[in-house]
Protein backbone atom coordinates (compact mmCIF):
# COMPACT_ATOMS: atom_id res chain seq x y z
CA UNK A 1 0.00 0.00 0.00
CA UNK A 2 1.08 3.58 -0.65
CA UNK A 3 -0.37 5.46 2.24
CA UNK A 4 0.01 9.11 1.28
CA UNK A 5 -1.66 10.55 -1.76
CA UNK A 6 -2.62 14.14 -2.49
CA UNK A 7 -5.62 15.16 -0.41
CA UNK A 8 -7.11 18.50 -1.31
CA UNK A 9 -10.18 18.28 0.94
CA UNK A 10 -9.96 19.40 4.59
CA UNK A 11 -9.33 16.75 7.24
CA UNK A 12 -10.30 16.48 10.90
CA UNK A 13 -8.09 14.84 13.50
CA UNK A 14 -10.63 13.49 15.97
CA UNK A 15 -8.12 12.64 18.71
CA UNK A 16 -4.87 14.42 19.59
CA UNK A 17 -3.15 15.14 22.89
CA UNK A 18 -2.08 18.69 22.17
CA UNK A 19 -0.99 19.38 25.74
CA UNK A 20 1.92 16.97 25.24
CA UNK A 21 3.73 19.32 22.83
CA UNK A 22 5.99 21.20 25.23
CA UNK A 23 9.52 20.44 23.99
CA UNK A 24 10.12 24.11 23.16
CA UNK A 25 8.28 27.34 23.86
CA UNK A 26 6.78 27.25 20.34
CA UNK A 27 6.41 23.48 19.98
CA UNK A 28 2.63 23.37 20.03
CA UNK A 29 2.21 26.37 17.76
CA UNK A 30 4.66 24.86 15.26
CA UNK A 31 2.79 21.52 15.36
CA UNK A 32 -0.53 23.28 14.76
CA UNK A 33 0.81 25.31 11.84
CA UNK A 34 2.18 22.16 10.21
CA UNK A 35 -1.22 20.51 10.70
CA UNK A 36 -3.03 23.40 9.04
CA UNK A 37 -0.55 23.43 6.15
CA UNK A 38 -1.30 19.70 5.69
CA UNK A 39 -5.02 20.41 5.37
CA UNK A 40 -6.08 19.62 8.93
CA UNK A 41 -8.62 22.32 9.68
CA UNK A 42 -10.12 20.94 12.92
CA UNK A 43 -8.67 19.01 15.87
CA UNK A 44 -10.40 17.49 18.87
CA UNK A 45 -7.92 18.01 21.72
CA UNK A 46 -8.18 15.31 24.36
CA UNK A 47 -8.49 16.58 27.91
CA UNK A 48 -7.14 13.88 30.16
CA UNK A 49 -3.84 15.58 30.99
CA UNK A 50 -1.66 13.63 33.37
CA UNK A 51 -4.72 12.97 35.50
CA UNK A 52 -7.65 14.97 36.90
CA UNK A 53 -5.40 17.77 38.16
CA UNK A 54 -4.48 18.72 34.59
CA UNK A 55 -7.48 17.60 32.55
CA UNK A 56 -8.41 21.26 31.97
CA UNK A 57 -5.41 21.86 29.70
CA UNK A 58 -7.10 20.87 26.43
CA UNK A 59 -9.88 23.37 27.03
CA UNK A 60 -7.32 26.09 27.70
CA UNK A 61 -5.59 25.27 24.42
CA UNK A 62 -8.92 25.34 22.57
CA UNK A 63 -9.77 28.72 24.08
CA UNK A 64 -6.38 30.22 23.27
CA UNK A 65 -6.05 29.03 19.65
CA UNK A 66 -7.54 31.55 17.23
CA UNK A 67 -4.88 32.02 14.55
CA UNK A 68 -5.64 32.14 10.83
CA UNK A 69 -2.84 29.64 10.16
CA UNK A 70 -3.84 27.05 12.79
CA UNK A 71 -6.74 24.58 12.96
CA UNK A 72 -9.92 25.20 14.92
CA UNK A 73 -9.60 23.38 18.24
CA UNK A 74 -12.35 21.74 20.25
CA UNK A 75 -11.77 19.84 23.48
CA UNK A 76 -12.89 16.91 25.56
CA UNK A 77 -12.45 16.25 29.25
CA UNK A 78 -12.17 12.92 31.00
CA UNK A 79 -10.41 10.62 33.43
CA UNK A 80 -8.43 7.92 31.63
CA UNK A 81 -8.90 4.37 32.98
CA UNK A 82 -5.25 4.34 34.06
CA UNK A 83 -6.19 7.19 36.41
CA UNK A 84 -9.46 5.61 37.56
CA UNK A 85 -8.36 5.53 41.19
CA UNK A 86 -8.27 9.34 41.04
CA UNK A 87 -11.93 9.59 40.01
CA UNK A 88 -12.92 11.02 43.38
CA UNK A 89 -16.11 12.95 44.03
CA UNK A 90 -14.09 16.17 43.71
CA UNK A 91 -12.47 15.09 40.45
CA UNK A 92 -15.82 14.12 38.95
CA UNK A 93 -17.31 17.47 40.02
CA UNK A 94 -14.42 19.23 38.27
CA UNK A 95 -15.01 17.13 35.17
CA UNK A 96 -18.70 18.04 35.10
CA UNK A 97 -17.90 21.71 35.51
CA UNK A 98 -15.34 21.67 32.69
CA UNK A 99 -17.64 19.64 30.45
CA UNK A 100 -20.31 22.33 30.72
CA UNK A 101 -18.06 24.64 28.67
CA UNK A 102 -19.48 24.93 25.10
CA UNK A 103 -15.98 24.36 23.72
CA UNK A 104 -15.99 20.92 25.36
CA UNK A 105 -17.84 18.68 22.92
CA UNK A 106 -17.22 15.24 24.43
CA UNK A 107 -16.33 13.29 27.55
CA UNK A 108 -13.19 11.21 27.17
CA UNK A 109 -11.16 9.39 26.68
CA UNK A 110 -12.77 7.02 29.15
CA UNK A 111 -13.18 3.26 29.30
CA UNK A 112 -11.23 0.21 30.40
CA UNK A 113 -7.53 -0.74 30.14
CA UNK A 114 -6.36 -4.18 31.23
CA UNK A 115 -2.94 -3.85 29.61
CA UNK A 116 -0.57 -2.30 32.16
CA UNK A 117 0.30 -4.04 35.42
CA UNK A 118 0.07 -0.78 37.35
CA UNK A 119 -3.46 -0.01 36.17
CA UNK A 120 -6.25 -0.01 38.77
CA UNK A 121 -8.24 -3.17 39.39
CA UNK A 122 -11.11 -3.73 36.94
CA UNK A 123 -13.76 -2.87 39.52
CA UNK A 124 -12.17 0.55 40.14
CA UNK A 125 -11.97 1.19 36.40
CA UNK A 126 -15.59 0.16 35.90
CA UNK A 127 -16.77 2.47 38.68
CA UNK A 128 -14.96 5.48 37.14
CA UNK A 129 -16.27 4.61 33.69
CA UNK A 130 -19.88 4.39 34.84
CA UNK A 131 -19.63 7.67 36.75
CA UNK A 132 -18.34 9.49 33.67
CA UNK A 133 -20.99 7.99 31.41
CA UNK A 134 -23.59 9.31 33.83
CA UNK A 135 -22.12 12.81 33.64
CA UNK A 136 -21.99 12.65 29.84
CA UNK A 137 -25.61 11.53 29.66
CA UNK A 138 -26.64 14.34 32.00
CA UNK A 139 -24.90 16.91 29.77
CA UNK A 140 -25.87 15.21 26.48
CA UNK A 141 -22.23 14.93 25.35
CA UNK A 142 -20.91 12.00 23.28
CA UNK A 143 -18.19 9.84 24.84
CA UNK A 144 -14.74 8.92 23.56
CA UNK A 145 -13.87 5.33 24.38
CA UNK A 146 -10.47 3.87 25.27
CA UNK A 147 -10.32 0.08 25.34
CA UNK A 148 -7.16 -1.98 25.68
CA UNK A 149 -7.13 -5.66 26.46
CA UNK A 150 -4.56 -7.77 28.33
CA UNK A 151 -4.04 -10.04 25.33
CA UNK A 152 -0.62 -8.58 24.47
CA UNK A 153 0.30 -7.48 27.97
CA UNK A 154 3.22 -8.68 30.06
CA UNK A 155 2.86 -12.02 31.85
CA UNK A 156 2.51 -10.13 35.15
CA UNK A 157 -0.36 -8.02 33.80
CA UNK A 158 -2.03 -11.10 32.33
CA UNK A 159 -1.83 -12.75 35.74
CA UNK A 160 -3.31 -9.67 37.43
CA UNK A 161 -6.28 -9.30 35.06
CA UNK A 162 -6.73 -13.03 34.48
CA UNK A 163 -9.55 -13.95 32.14
CA UNK A 164 -11.16 -10.51 32.32
CA UNK A 165 -11.97 -9.28 28.82
CA UNK A 166 -11.85 -5.50 28.48
CA UNK A 167 -13.94 -5.45 25.31
CA UNK A 168 -16.63 -7.67 26.80
CA UNK A 169 -16.73 -5.71 30.05
CA UNK A 170 -16.74 -2.38 28.20
CA UNK A 171 -19.52 -3.24 25.79
CA UNK A 172 -21.63 -4.75 28.56
CA UNK A 173 -21.29 -1.55 30.61
CA UNK A 174 -22.15 0.57 27.57
CA UNK A 175 -25.27 -1.53 26.95
CA UNK A 176 -26.42 -1.07 30.53
CA UNK A 177 -25.37 2.48 31.29
CA UNK A 178 -25.00 4.35 27.97
CA UNK A 179 -27.27 2.92 25.29
CA UNK A 180 -30.45 4.06 27.12
CA UNK A 181 -29.26 7.68 26.73
CA UNK A 182 -29.60 7.43 22.91
CA UNK A 183 -26.33 9.35 22.61
CA UNK A 184 -23.44 8.32 20.42
CA UNK A 185 -19.71 8.31 20.76
CA UNK A 186 -16.40 7.29 19.26
CA UNK A 187 -14.40 4.11 19.65
CA UNK A 188 -11.08 5.93 19.72
CA UNK A 189 -8.12 4.29 17.98
CA UNK A 190 -10.31 1.32 17.16
CA UNK A 191 -8.18 -1.77 17.72
CA UNK A 192 -10.72 -4.58 17.74
CA UNK A 193 -11.84 -6.89 15.00
CA UNK A 194 -15.13 -7.45 13.22
CA UNK A 195 -17.02 -8.79 16.30
CA UNK A 196 -16.06 -5.72 18.38
CA UNK A 197 -16.85 -3.43 15.45
CA UNK A 198 -20.30 -4.92 15.00
CA UNK A 199 -21.18 -4.54 18.69
CA UNK A 200 -19.80 -0.98 18.75
CA UNK A 201 -21.78 0.00 15.68
CA UNK A 202 -24.93 -1.55 17.14
CA UNK A 203 -24.39 0.62 20.23
CA UNK A 204 -24.40 3.76 18.01
CA UNK A 205 -20.64 4.37 18.03
CA UNK A 206 -18.38 5.66 15.30
CA UNK A 207 -15.11 3.83 14.66
CA UNK A 208 -12.09 6.13 14.57
CA UNK A 209 -8.95 4.78 12.92
CA UNK A 210 -5.43 5.84 13.88
CA UNK A 211 -1.92 5.12 12.61
CA UNK A 212 -1.98 1.50 13.78
CA UNK A 213 -4.38 0.87 10.88
CA UNK A 214 -1.28 0.95 8.66
CA UNK A 215 0.84 -1.52 10.65
CA UNK A 216 1.53 -4.94 9.08
CA UNK A 217 0.05 -6.92 11.98
CA UNK A 218 -3.21 -4.94 12.05
CA UNK A 219 -5.23 -6.98 9.57
CA UNK A 220 -8.15 -7.40 11.97
CA UNK A 221 -8.39 -3.60 12.25
CA UNK A 222 -8.31 -3.26 8.47
CA UNK A 223 -11.06 -5.88 8.19
CA UNK A 224 -13.22 -3.79 10.54
CA UNK A 225 -12.36 -0.63 8.60
CA UNK A 226 -13.57 -2.24 5.40
CA UNK A 227 -16.79 -3.45 7.05
CA UNK A 228 -17.81 -0.21 8.78
CA UNK A 229 -20.69 1.78 7.29
CA UNK A 230 -19.68 4.93 5.44
CA UNK A 231 -21.46 7.18 7.92
CA UNK A 232 -19.64 5.74 10.95
CA UNK A 233 -15.93 6.16 10.12
CA UNK A 234 -13.51 8.80 11.39
CA UNK A 235 -9.74 9.32 11.35
CA UNK A 236 -7.36 10.43 14.07
CA UNK A 237 -3.72 10.45 15.08
CA UNK A 238 -3.73 9.89 18.86
CA UNK A 239 -0.76 12.23 18.57
CA UNK A 240 1.94 12.24 19.81
CA UNK A 241 1.54 8.43 19.72
CA UNK A 242 1.10 5.84 16.96
CA UNK A 243 2.68 7.56 13.97
CA UNK A 244 1.45 5.80 10.80
CA UNK A 245 3.62 4.20 8.17
CA UNK A 246 5.94 5.35 6.72
CA UNK A 247 6.59 7.58 9.74
CA UNK A 248 6.34 4.91 12.44
CA UNK A 249 8.83 5.52 15.23
CA UNK A 250 8.65 9.30 14.92
CA UNK A 251 6.74 11.56 17.25
CA UNK A 252 3.27 11.70 15.77
CA UNK A 253 1.59 15.00 14.86
CA UNK A 254 -1.94 15.90 13.70
CA UNK A 255 -0.54 16.56 10.21
CA UNK A 256 0.13 12.82 9.93
CA UNK A 257 -3.61 12.08 9.85
CA UNK A 258 -3.32 12.45 6.06
CA UNK A 259 -1.39 9.15 5.94
CA UNK A 260 -4.07 7.30 7.89
CA UNK A 261 -6.83 8.88 5.79
CA UNK A 262 -5.12 7.75 2.59
CA UNK A 263 -4.71 4.23 3.98
CA UNK A 264 -8.37 4.04 4.99
CA UNK A 265 -9.41 5.32 1.57
CA UNK A 266 -7.37 2.61 -0.12
CA UNK A 267 -8.89 -0.09 2.10
CA UNK A 268 -12.39 1.11 1.22
CA UNK A 269 -11.67 1.58 -2.49
CA UNK A 270 -12.37 5.31 -2.65
CA UNK A 271 -10.27 8.39 -3.28
CA UNK A 272 -8.52 10.15 -0.39
CA UNK A 273 -10.57 13.27 -1.09
CA UNK A 274 -13.78 11.25 -0.84
CA UNK A 275 -12.58 9.82 2.47
CA UNK A 276 -11.74 13.30 3.76
CA UNK A 277 -15.17 14.60 2.83
CA UNK A 278 -16.96 11.62 4.40
CA UNK A 279 -15.09 11.73 7.71
CA UNK A 280 -15.51 15.51 7.96
CA UNK A 281 -19.26 15.17 7.43
CA UNK A 282 -19.44 12.35 9.98
CA UNK A 283 -17.63 14.44 12.59
CA UNK A 284 -19.95 17.41 12.15
CA UNK A 285 -23.00 15.14 12.30
CA UNK A 286 -21.81 13.67 15.60
CA UNK A 287 -20.83 17.10 16.94
CA UNK A 288 -23.36 19.47 15.29
CA UNK A 289 -22.14 22.54 17.17
CA UNK A 290 -18.83 22.30 15.26
CA UNK A 291 -20.41 22.62 11.80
Amino acid sequence: MHYLKDITMPLIDTHAHLDFYTETSTDREDVLRRAYAAGVQTILAIGIGEGPATMHQALEIAAATHSHDQPTIYASVGIHPQEAASATREALAKLESLASNPRCIAIGEIGLDYYHLENPEPEIQRHAFIAQMQIAAKLSKPILIHCRTSELATPQAKQKFGTADAWQDLLDLITEHWTPSNLGGIMHCFSGGIPEAERSLAANFHLSFAGNLTYPKSQSIRDAAELAPTDRILVETDAPFLAPLPLRGQRCEPAFVAHTAAALAEIRGISPDELAAITTQNFHRLFPTTA
